[in-house]
Order: structure tokens, then sequence, then C-alpha cells
């Protein structure tokens, strides 16, 4: 029998950790893949990460208006449970066999509580992580309300099992983001030069000689500091004067204060060596961070794949604290004179060997075959109760 598989995604980090599964789910003769777009996934101004993926040849089944516009806490709260009744009418339109959720963000959540409260099967992608913030809170919840688990690394498997998870449901993939890292690294593009393809915003740069790729996110449980986190980004990168590629954060709570800082800068001319961009294709985001010198900021792009491609990467504050890391990454405080240091150092130390810390690029094929055959059930217990295996 052919299992409806419905996937959602709702932001455009999510469509990059999720694209190589949802190319073998395309093409898997036992799967009907249900693509369902929400959220930020649907607006221009986060990079309309629907309408790339329809240029990716994918077909989209539904989409979810549920994002409530401004970077409040309280639009967070609320866009989740917009995200929760929307979702909802989705699956009870598209009748699934399974849901396939993605990662720690708000939206995330509203996925997996939608499908549970549905009595659909919830698989989740990237459980198991320990970062801080309130991603960590939203990644373990999830965990709890899933009934599959697709893993990166031995570590997050072994953090779930913990959790009371069955080990019969606990898969160790990869990250399927690897899975694109390895295809960029197969087939370099040495002369793609990311201001001609995309356009972006800011002056015209000089890339052959070097470039620095910055990007980096609010912090939720930081949001009252995020105007002074980014402020010591933004004064290292004007000191270091050096071509720099930034790319605009992600919606969440603090965003609009971190945006407003980089216009701000950027309109008193002070930011005259940086291109901003909004949004590329996973594979093209990969291609530039292959061709720069280092990547600055607090995406878990410095630990995942840049690990993989052996970029170094500098890791500023607390969102990624705990998460699992390569030998590409230095980890300093929302320091100016601290970042500059890093960079410098980085760039004097060059490239690392790839590290396959998540994953070796095979979790697409995966995951797919997982979703095709695994038996699913919506029952839940803990696999360990009052000291005895159950």
């Amino acid at each position: 029998m052919v299992r409806k598989v419905c996937v959602v995604v709702t932001a455009r980090p999510s469509y990059s950790r999720i694209k190589s599964a949802l190319r073998a789910l395309n093409n898997h003769p036992k799967v009907e893949l249900q693509l369902v777009v929400a959220a930020s996934a649907i607006i221009e101004r986060y990079g309309n990460v629907a309408s790339v993926m329809q240029g990716d040849g994918f077909t989209i089944a539904a989409r979810a208006h549920s994002l409530l516009e401004g970077d409040t806490l309280i639009g967070a709260a609320k866009s989740t449970g917009i995200g929760m009744s929307e979702l909802a009418s989705v699956f009870d339109q598209l009748r699934p066999d399974i849901v396939v959720t993605v990662a720690d963000r708000y939206e995330t959540l509203a996925t997996a509580a939608a499908a549970a409260y549905c009595n659909i099967p919830l698989a989740h992608i990237q459980g198991g992580e320990i970062t801080g913030s309130i991603d960590e809170k939203v990644r373990h919840a999830v965990t709890k309300l899933a009934d599959l688990h697709f893993v990166s690394t031995e570590r997050a498997r072994q953090y779930v099992i913990r959790m009371g998870e069955h080990t019969e449901r606990v898969f160790k993939t990869g990250c399927p983001s690897i899975d694109i890292a390895r295809e960029v690294l197969a087939n370099p593009r040495p002369d793609f030069n990311p201001l001609d393809q995309y356009g972006g915003v800011g002056p015209a740069l000089d890339l052959s000689q070097g470039y620095l790729v910055v990007l980096q996110h609010p912090v939720t449980t930081e949001i009252d500091e995020t105007w002074d986190h980014i402020g010591e980004t933004v004064e290292a990168i004007k000191r270091l004067v050096m071509p720099t590629i930034w790319f605009w954060p992600n919606v969440d709570a603090g965003s609009d204060a971190l945006s407003k800082m980089l216009r701000t800068e950027r309109e008193r001319g002070a930011l005259q060596h940086v291109h901003f961009f909004r949004n590329m294709q996973p594979e093209d985001f990969l291609y530039a961070l292959v061709g720069s010198k280092c990547l600055v900021g607090n995406s878990s792009v410095a630990l995942r794949e840049s690990a993989y491609l052996g970029v170094p990467a500098i890791n500023i504050g607390n969102r990624q604290r705990f998460r699992e890391r390569g030998r590409n990454v230095i980890d300093v405080p929302y320091d100016c004179e601290a970042i500059i240091d890093a960079v410098r150092a980085s760039i004097a130390n060059g490239r690392y060997e790839r590290d396959e810390i998540y994953g070796d690029g095979t979790a697409g094929a995966k995951i797919a075959e997982l979703l095709s055959s695994v038996p699913t059930s919506i029952d839940k217990h803990l696999s360990y109760v009052d000291g005895q295996a159950s």
C-alpha cells in the first residue's frame, strides 16, 4: 500500500533541513508525499520558501497562513495557537497516514500538537539535541508528542531513549542537511557568485580574495538584550573591514530589533563592505559558505553543515551552547574584541578536515525508506516505568 506522508515546512531553515528527504519521498514508489507550507515559509519578506520549493519541482498540497506579524514573545505564542488550528484543518482535509515535523521552532510545536490531537502518527526529525534557550524546551516537548524519531547523532539517540521513548522507534539517520553539503562538495562551483545570482541589497563586492558570511538570529530567552548582542557583531564586522555576505535573521521574537540595527547601520553608510540577502537555495547557500573564509553568528549551520564542509565558524553567545560541535567551531561571548580575535585566528588556521558528527550525507534516503515501511502507532507510554522495562 502507498503511505501518505505529510511533511510540514514552516520556515527557511526547515526546508534546508528536510530537502533531501523530500526528494527521496517524492521518488519513493510506496509514498504519496503531501507537502504543506505554513507560517514564514509563505511570506515574501522571509524569502518565500514556498516559491523556492515549487521551483525545485515540489507540488504543494496545502498552505496554512499561521504567522502573526511582529517579533514579540506574545506573537510567537499566538502564532503557535493559530498554527495548531490551521494545521488541524489541513490534516483533516489531507488525511495523511503520518505527519513529519522538523527541529525545534514554535511552528514545529504547533504541527506536533495538531497531529497528536488528530490521532495521526508523528515523526520528528532532529530530536534529542541539547542547545539551551526556548528551542530546547520545544524540541523535547515535540519528542514526547512524537511516535517516531529520526535523530542526527548517537548522543541524540541516547537522550531520546532516556526520555522514555522506545528504542525500536528511535533511528539514527543523520541530518538531511548534510546530504546537501555532500552534494556541494562533490560538485564544486568555484565560479559561483551569489551577488550575480541573487542580487540582494548593498554595494557590489569583490569576493575573489575571500569574504565572511554572517548569520545571526535573536535569542528568545534574551530578547531584551538583542540590540546589544547584534551591536557587538556589527562593530566587529565594521572593524574587520572584509567583504561580507550577511543573511537576514529568522522570524523569531527579537528579529525586528536585530533587523533595525542592520538597516540603521547600512543607511548610515557604516557597512559599505557588507551585502545583504534574504534567502538562497539550500545548495547555493552552502556554495556561498564553502567559498568563504569563515562563518560568523549563532546558527546551527556553524555546527552542522560547516563541520562537514570544513568551514571555520565563530559561534557567538548562548543559542548553540550545548549542541555537539566539531573542530571547526570557536565559541565566543557577545564581545566585539573576542569576535575579531576569533575570526582572525580562524582565517589563519584555514580549512578543516571533513567532520561527520551529524551524518555522512545519506539521511534523506534512510528517512524516506523508514517512513514508507516502519510500523506506526499512536499508542504511547514510557518505555521505562517504576524501574521496569515495559
